[in-house]
């Protein structure tokens, strides 16, 4: 009698039941790796705050049956672990025949711990109707900032693209990327009611990082799959 009480009491009051107007606050760690060949040793961890906002009643047919949410996150702790590299800055002279050649730096490395901001300020979610467990998708977009730019661009081999073309080689002054990158991506998760207006969250994420060519170069990381685990307070 007791469980029937019980999941009766979740039933009437799990996310099926959150009136539009409600809110969620949630605290959440995230970690995960690249995916593509060039990126599988790329690794990533970050802490941080969702905040959303339930903008419809429970409306839909059968298993579609949910809310809609407006959310946002914060990761004021973000961190990539990514290989090391090295690369030479070049540039052109003149040579004594007034033919052109290069002339490069010593070796220096690039690449290691990058640590940043990220933040996504559009996050669309269907919260499926539940009671204990309630999953969701949901897509957005969003932007890093990081204290280097990133992710690291080079050799070796050094490659100037040509004399003629040292910009377009994988090192030189013309082969930088940005401490901007953006952040579209999709997810999945489940809300598991603890009670009636607490939440343990799981989550899994594709995201792809991408700094639009607001660098001299574009590498980015194609594909990452980022799980995340947190706990929500609803109101």
């Amino acid at each position: 009698m007791l469980w029937v009480c019980l999941g009766t009491g979740f039933a009437q009051q799990g996310t099926a039941s959150l009136p539009a107007g409600a809110t969620e606050w949630g605290v959440l760690a995230q970690g995960g790796l690249g995916l593509t060949d060039n990126r599988d040793g790329f690794r990533f961890l970050m802490a941080g705050v969702h905040a959303g906002r339930v903008l419809t009643s429970t409306v839909g047919p059968g298993l579609l049956r949910g809310n809609f949410e407006y959310a946002v996150e914060l990761f004021p702790f973000w961190q990539s672990y990514t290989p090391r590299i090295v690369r030479q800055n070049c540039v052109l002279l003149k040579g004594p025949s007034n033919a052109p050649q290069s002339n490069c730096s010593a070796p220096f490395t690039v690449g290691g711990t990058y640590t940043g901001v990220s933040i996504t300020p559009i996050l669309l979610r269907w919260n499926f109707a539940g009671a204990r467990w309630s999953p969701w998708l949901q897509g957005g977009g969003g932007f890093i900032w990081t204290n280097h730019k990133y992710p690291a661009f080079g050799g070796p081999p050094v490659s100037n693209g040509g004399l003629s073309e040292v910009p377009a080689g994988n090192n030189g002054p013309g082969s930088d990327t940005s401490i901007w990158n953006f952040t579209p991506q999709f997810g999945i998760g489940v809300h598991y009611f603890t009670r009636p207006n607490r939440s343990i969250d799981f989550g899994a994420n594709a995201v792809h990082i991408s700094s639009a060519s607001l660098g001299d170069r574009n590498p980015g990381v194609n594909a990452s799959v980022q799980f995340s685990a947190g706990y929500s307070w609803w109101k």
